[in-house]
């Protein structure tokens, strides 16, 4: 049996997870983001008490079949962009797609029925968290961050990032300094 589980989307939240569950009996659980598969079947008791605990931790446990497909969607690019070291070598659509056995127009049309964004503009949103989880590591260059999430140029990226966040990925570096050296000055 499978459960399908919003906003689940770090290492903690499987552990907070695998925590609750394990308080309710299931042993034997296999969990991935936003997905946990229960070798036995859940009764509605436990099925609510699991849905009150998660609530209180801010996850979701997820009953109508649109908002999973969509979860399973953003879980596949949220692992992809942030989780991940290589990112496919086919597009985005075709990866999305194949990983969900659903035709992408579908899946694509659905995505922005229930969340009113594109996947796309979602993979953008994304993709520009990690380049600043990047930049703010200092451990690769603009150039090197842009070659690693397969933007054409450090140019597409910077414009991509100024358009989303406002700044240039230059003065987002520069406040991370400066926020450092007015606390090295406390």
């Amino acid at each position: 049996m499978k459960l399908y589980i919003k906003y689940m989307v770090s290492l903690r939240c499987k552990l907070l997870v695998k925590s609750e569950l394990n308080k309710l009996g299931f042993h034997n659980a296999l969990i991935d983001l936003g997905v946990v598969e229960l070798h036995e079947s859940i009764n509605q008791q436990d099925r609510a008490s699991l849905k009150a605990v998660l609530l209180k931790s801010g996850l979701e446990l997820l009953d109508d079949k649109r908002s999973i497909l969509v979860e399973r969607i953003k879980n596949v690019i949220v692992e992809l962009i942030h989780y991940s070291d290589e990112l496919p070598k086919v597009n985005y659509s075709d990866h999305i797609s194949e990983k969900l056995n659903y035709d992408y127009t579908y899946l694509a049309n659905t995505f922005s029925e229930v969340k009113g964004m594109t996947i796309q503009h979602f993979i953008i949103l994304h993709k520009i968290e990690r380049v600043k989880e990047l930049i703010l590591y200092d451990e690769l260059s603009l150039s090197e961050i842009a070659f690693k999430l397969h933007y054409s140029s450090s140019a597409h990226l910077s414009n991509q990032f100024k358009k989303v966040t406002g700044l240039t990925p230059t003065f987002f570096k520069q406040l991370k300094r400066k926020r450092n050296q007015n606390l090295e000055n406390l």
